[in-house]
């Protein structure tokens, strides 16, 4: 019963506004832990490992990142891994990372992304990628996937899971200082 329960209010919440955004420059899913680092061609390994922030971030079945704020220096190469920690597939509870350019309207940019968004993925619409820096794909639990982006100018920006109905409960701001 608490099952049913819970994918009543997931599909409830799948009517909801949802947001999505892109930009990637690297990406890659894994059902373990071990991921594969691509090194850009343009700069040597050493100096890369050097200057790359490393940001775990984790979303789980309830609907929640487990950080609303996350801090990284302007310029830097983030290398940013979402976990799905929960155990619900992709179809029902899909998560994904999307970071929006500054002055994006989140509300609008939810509801246009559910709008145009396709089952089951939800991926980013294309008509969307101009309003954002960068993106995951969507992942289900168990999953995780990682990407590369430049930090961008100081400053304040969006993040949230642009799946059908997350964006009001899973979002937060990244910090550049």
């Amino acid at each position: 019963m608490k099952k049913l329960k819970q994918l009543s209010v997931t599909a409830i919440a799948g009517m909801m506004m949802v947001a999505c955004g892109q930009n990637k420059t690297e990406e890659q899913v894994s059902t373990t832990a071990e991921t594969e680092t691509v090194t850009p061609a343009e700069q040597p390994a050493a100096a890369q490992d050097q200057d790359t922030i490393e940001v775990a971030l984790n979303a789980e079945d309830a609907m929640k990142f487990d950080k609303s704020e996350i801090k990284v220096p302007a310029g830097k190469l983030i290398r940013l891994t979402l976990h799905h920690v929960g155990k619900l597939p992709k179809s029902s509870m899909g998560h994904n990372f999307v970071l929006l350019k500054q002055g994006t309207d989140v509300t609008a940019f939810a509801t246009k992304a559910v709008q145009e968004g396709k089952a089951p993925d939800f991926e980013v619409p294309e008509s969307l990628l101009p309003e954002v820096i960068a993106h995951t794909k969507t992942i289900g639990g168990g999953e995780s996937v990682t990407i590369e982006f430049t930090a961008p100018e100081v400053g304040s920006y969006d993040f949230i899971c642009s799946f059908p109905g997350h964006a009001a409960m899973m979002n937060g701001k990244l910090i550049v200082e």
